[in-house]
């Protein structure tokens, strides 16, 4: 009879040191103690399942847990040149125990790939790449999980994926040296025994307990900030960086579960930033203290699992190694496309949540791990009609993105509300979530129809068009504005030998192809009305022009026809002021977007009411059709 699940309650999901430290639980036990173990999360705490029970796991790390021989030997400060702080390597080469055999064999593979590159510092850049390059063919096999999530080489160089800085290191931290160092804090290297404070920095590591004497004065870097030290860190001015050895071990044990995806992904072409599993550029949105500023500094975002379902470790590491996060027929490129992939299934079965995480600089010159919020897995069919405007969205983001050279400023902030409202609609499945991202569509067109000559000639960005008809059923919140706005947009009419005139026309210089597309007009044109005039002023004035335009084209009736026509009651409701007309003027900016040529079914009209009697008179003038006398 298997034991109880052990609740590792000092493993949680948030700083990216806790949730590292229950993957590397998982899969040290599993590789070293007990192939069968499995873990999952619940209620935001890890919970191992294995044929230890508490005492066992802690006797395991306590006297059986071999380390993971983790160097960086082409990193200055990682203990192998005379700078260095070289105090726990060479404890480390000077023991005997047997836990660490495959450490010792590791440094000395190291220190010979140094002695033969002729280096006594840190490698110059040009020497780096082929320093890298004789560890990874001279280091024995247990370290190669290290080096497989450290870095790895392509054709066109060397590539850091985000997760450990720039190949162990960040800033003037270096990871392998610390590590070395927690080692020496939690085991004698002579004999493989516990130090006398381990077993109480385990049981705080692993279960939370209230402890004394649980962190030392040791750096972190970027996976704990809380730990981090500085300013406002303590009730003093300044405050020391405090680690608890085990946690830092565990942490950087658990990192190495995401190596092998490391070289897939990077095979794959993508760019270095993208080479870890589950990881994808930043985007400036959807966190409190969002700013466009961080996607030009942040190294990378990446999107942790969450699953509720035991796991085992192979189960693990498959969906890691794959790393998959779809938006349709590829892969998801920011953050915002990664939130898309969760609601809409582009994810493996069996997750529950995401983690969302920033490497974003807020330490100075260094990275921290910033928690970005988290997104459930679960299905949202309105969020499969973002698909529909895709490519538009896409190559907005190229052009008007934060690191983007020179956008228009209206351009670029139409770009982070748009990308705003998304995020809220993949939070909360709901008609008006969805209708906010169609206001927001219609303002990012907007911003690009008025700022024309970058449109055309830098952004390369054509008209959005074409979406379908499914947003008015699944954006209606059942407003008099939304039902108002449907029907201006699908207004259009025949103009004889000058064509079919959309309403749109008159909002955006546009015109209609022959293919029955939307172009950039060639040639500034009378028809665009639109104004900062109040939306009454300008309705009359679109419809002063096509009045004109009729005249002009010689025909004698009012070619005006709506494919959603509007109630009698929506447009009383107009008449007398009881319509909100920011809002439908927002609506109507969106409305313009959806492909009006398809069948667009009406949903059923309110009450209908008797319109004021001038508008019933002057309506008779301005029909379609002839009104017969009979």
């Amino acid at each position: 009879m298997n034991p109880a699940p052990i609740i590792l309650s000092g493993c949680a999901p948030v700083p990216i040191a806790h949730y590292l430290k229950a993957l590397g639980v998982l899969r040290l036990v599993a590789e070293q103690a007990d192939p069968a173990a499995a873990g999952c999360w619940q209620r935001d705490t890890f919970v191992l399942r294995s044929a230890l029970d508490r005492n066992a796991l802690i006797d395991f790390f306590l006297h059986r847990y071999e380390p993971t021989p983790i160097v960086a030997p082409w990193n200055g400060g990682s203990g192998f040149y005379n700078k260095d702080n070289t105090k726990a390597i060479q404890a480390l080469e000077a023991g005997a125990s047997s836990r660490l055999r495959h450490y010792r064999q590791t440094i000395s593979a190291a220190r010979r790939a140094v002695t033969e590159a002729k280096l006594t510092e840190k490698p110059p850049r040009e020497l780096k790449e082929s320093l890298l390059l004789a560890c990874r063919n001279e280091l024995p096999e247990p370290a190669l999980p290290w080096l497989d999530t450290a870095f790895v080489l392509t054709a066109g160089g060397a590539e850091y994926p985000p997760l450990l800085g720039t190949g162990g290191n960040d800033g003037r931290l270096e990871f392998t040296n610390n590590f070395m160092q927690r080692i020496v804090d939690v085991m004698q290297p002579a004999d493989g025994a516990p130090t006398p404070a381990s077993a109480t920095w385990l049981k705080q590591s692993l279960f939370g307990e209230l402890v004394p004497i649980c962190r030392n004065k040791a750096p972190i870097g970027q996976f704990f900030p809380g730990a981090a030290g500085g300013v406002n860190g303590t009730s003093g001015f300044d405050a020391d960086s405090a680690v608890n050895p085990w946690d830092y071990v565990l942490m950087l044990e658990g990192a190495l579960l995401f190596a092998a995806a490391s070289v897939k992904r990077l095979e794959a072409g993508l760019a270095g930033v993208l080479a870890c599993p589950f990881c994808v550029r930043q985007t400036g949105v959807g966190y409190a203290s969002a700013a466009g500023a961080d996607e030009q500094s942040a190294r990378a975002e990446m999107w942790l699992p969450l699953w509720e379902r035991a796991a085992t470790l192979p189960e693990l590491a498959a969906v890691l190694g794959e790393g998959r996060a779809q938006i349709g027929h590829r892969a998801a490129r920011n953050g915002v496309d990664f939130t898309r992939a969760v609601v809409t299934l582009g994810v493996d079965r069996g997750l529950s949540a995401f983690q969302r995480f920033g490497f974003q600089v807020r330490n100075g010159l260094a990275y921290f791990a910033t928690p970005l919020g988290r997104v459930a897995v679960r299905r949202n069919a309105r969020a499969d009609l973002l698909t529909e405007a895709d490519d538009w969205m896409a190559r907005l983001r190229d052009k008007a993105s934060p690191t983007a050279k020179q956008p228009p400023a209206s351009v670029s902030r139409a770009l982070r509300q748009l990308e705003d409202r998304i995020l809220d609609l993949c939070k909360q499945n709901d008609a008006a979530r969805l209708q906010a991202v169609l206001i927001a569509l219609g303002q990012a067109e907007r911003a690009v129809a008025r700022s024309l000559r970058w449109t055309r000639e830098t952004a390369f960005l054509r008209p959005l068009q074409g979406l379908s008809t499914r947003w008015l059923a699944e954006a209606d919140t059942g407003s008099r504005e939304f039902r108002l706005a449907a029907a201006l947009a699908s207004l259009t009419g025949d103009f004889g030998a000058a064509g079919w005139l959309p309403l749109r026309c008159h909002l955006e210089p546009v015109a209609m192809t022959r293919r029955g597309q939307f172009a950039w007009a060639d040639a500034p044109a009378n028809d665009v009305q639109w104004s900062a005039a109040p939306l009454p002023d300008i309705l009359n004035a679109i419809f002063a022009r096509r009045l004109v335009r009729a005249e002009q084209a010689g025909i004698g009736d009012c070619p005006d026809t709506a494919r959603r026509p509007a109630g009698i009651a929506d447009i009383a409701a107009f008449i007398v002021g009881e319509t909100d007309d920011a809002l439908l003027a927002n609506l109507l900016w969106g409305m313009i977007l959806i492909d009006w040529s398809a069948d667009v079914e009406s949903p059923p009209a309110p009450q209908a009411c008797a319109p004021p009697a001038l508008y019933a008179l002057l309506k008779l003038c301005f029909l379609p059709t002839r009104v017969n006398a009979d």
